[in-house]
């Protein structure tokens, strides 16, 4: 028998050394020693030549089965390999296995696999809908849920759950429940509806109409919940004058005006601030606010009833009140004198008062219902004597109306009540002044914000500017004809809240 003896034995091109030709036997004695290699083989199994460790692979390597090869042998942990395109109609689970069932769309089932001790499944919600479009759990034939042979339902908003089949008499028994998903949130409000607009690190939020301020996601830190806003509600119609003498209408009332700033929204804000008083205060949660905007009051009729109130605008738990109604000029020649007035509307702000012959009449109240800080204030009163049939101006946010002048003096309205300025909008606007009241004299103009004019005899009144809510002017008297009052300015919402 020859015999070679050498040390190492190094391949003569490349990397791969070749030991023994096609059908060659090549023998390694079992007390020959390998190192950094697979050990000896044994019937089709890799065996340890020395102890019983055998290691695969280096450190660092990857240790990967063939495609379609399996293992068995090691068994499970008590994991599962988690599949991640998310189911989203009925499936039969596979056990070793753990899925994202997106029920967004539908209910569906989950059809378990035949109960094997030792198998596992796993499902968690993956869009948080389980409370809206329940998973259900089938088991397979006569298996088990928790010894029951029933369907188990899943209807917890972010549930997940792990089943281990255990035997015959419990069959899947339940070993993990989460009912909530951990989801990265913004550590600031985020929230959609009405006009969305930046000023530094705030977003504001307006609505000139109906709508839904939804919030999707609260801040983290309490204290950014606390949003600043402005309410304001539709001013009150201009009053009519009335023909023959002449007498003219009162102007309209504005609609309340509310306003709070959060301390983390810096702006200049009004005067009515009402953060000092904890019930002004909205603080949101993730959810959706309805907005409500308020409309304009209607004009008065000639010679009959006052002019319609605006209508409210709201905003979670805070509501502005429409603005009072402006009283309209009445004069009936069977009656004698003193002729009455119609009666001036309360409200966020007060209508004015209509002239009478004799009497003034005291104009409509302003912040009714009442609050703190007031969203309004009084009507004017009218004037009166045989040559002045001035009605009073519509109260205002910012002041009351101005009273018509009185017996002797000018036969001219009331100039209506003023408004008051905020930034929250990023510029400073004054919203919210009263309507101008009329009489049988010269024009009454229109103060700052949104209140409207009264032209003069027999003109009608100007309406309120729209998302003010000024209160509209009055229609002033003339003979033989008289004109009608204004329509009151809608009302307006903003939001403002820290975004970044």
């Amino acid at each position: 028998m020859s015999k070679i003896e050498v040390n190492a034995i190094e391949p003569q091109c490349g990397t791969t050394l070749t030991v023994g030709a096609a059908g060659t036997t090549v023998a390694v004695p079992s007390n020959v020693v390998k190192s950094n290699a697979l050990q000896a083989s044994d019937a089709g199994n890799i065996i340890s030549q020395s102890g019983t460790t055998i290691t695969l692979g280096a450190s660092g390597d990857s240790i990967n089965l063939a495609s379609g090869a399996t293992q068995s042998g090691f068994g499970r942990t008590g994991t599962v390999d988690w599949q991640t395109t998310p189911k989203t109609a009925t499936f039969t689970a596979v056990s070793g296995e753990g899925y994202f069932a997106n029920t967004t769309g539908s209910a569906f089932n989950m059809n378990l696999p035949a109960g094997v001790a030792g198998a596992i499944v796993s499902v968690a919600d993956y869009a948080e809908t389980f409370d809206s479009n329940n998973l259900t759990i089938v088991p397979n034939g006569s298996d088990k849920i928790g010894s029951q042979n029933e369907n188990a339902i899943l209807s917890t908003e972010g549930q997940s759950v792990t089943f281990v089949y255990v035997d015959g008499t419990q069959g899947w028994i339940n070993t993990m429940d989460s009912t909530s998903n951990v989801r990265g949130a913004p550590p600031f409000i985020t929230a959609t509806g009405g006009t969305i607009t930046e000023s530094g690190n705030c977003k504001i939020h307006t609505f000139t109409g109906p709508g839904t301020f939804t919030v999707t996601n609260a801040a983290l830190c309490s204290a950014n919940n606390l949003v600043s806003y402005m309410l304001i509600a539709g001013g009150g119609g201009g009053g009519s004058g009335t023909p023959g003498s002449g007498w003219g209408g009162a102007g309209g009332g504005a609609g309340g005006f509310r306003e709070t700033k959060s301390p983390v929204t810096p702006y200049t804000a009004s005067p009515l601030d009402g953060y000092p008083s904890a019930p002004n205060r909205v603080t949101v949660t993730a959810q959706g606010y309805p907005i409500q905007v308020g409309g304009g009051g209607t004009s008065g009729p000639v010679s009959s009833t006052a002019a319609g109130a605006g209508n409210a605008s709201v905003f979670s738990s805070i509501t502005s009140t429409g603005g009072g109604g402006g009283a309209s000029g009445r004069w009936t020649p069977t009656v004698p004198f003193p002729n009455s007035a119609t009666s001036p509307q309360p409200g966020g702000s007060g209508g004015g008062a209509a002239t009478c012959h004799t009497t003034q009449q005291t104009g409509g109240t302003g912040n009714t219902p009442s609050v703190t800080p007031p969203q309004g204030n009084t009507g004017g009163t009218s004037g009166c004597g045989s040559s002045n049939f001035g009605g009073g101006g519509g109260g205002g946010s910012g002041g009351a109306g101005n009273n018509s002048p009185s017996a002797g003096a000018p036969a001219g309205g009331g100039q209506g009540g003023a408004g008051v300025s905020t930034e929250i909008t990023s510029s400073a606007v004054t919203r919210a002044s009263g309507g101008a009241g009329a009489g049988n004299g010269a024009a009454v103009t229109a103060v700052p914000g949104g209140g409207g004019a009264s032209p003069g005899p027999g003109v009608a009144g100007t309406n309120g500017t729209a998302n003010t809510g000024g209160g509209a002017g009055a229609g002033g008297g003339n003979t033989p004809a008289a004109a009608v009052g204004g329509v009151g300015g809608s009302g307006i919402v903003v939001i403002r809240y820290k975004f970044q």
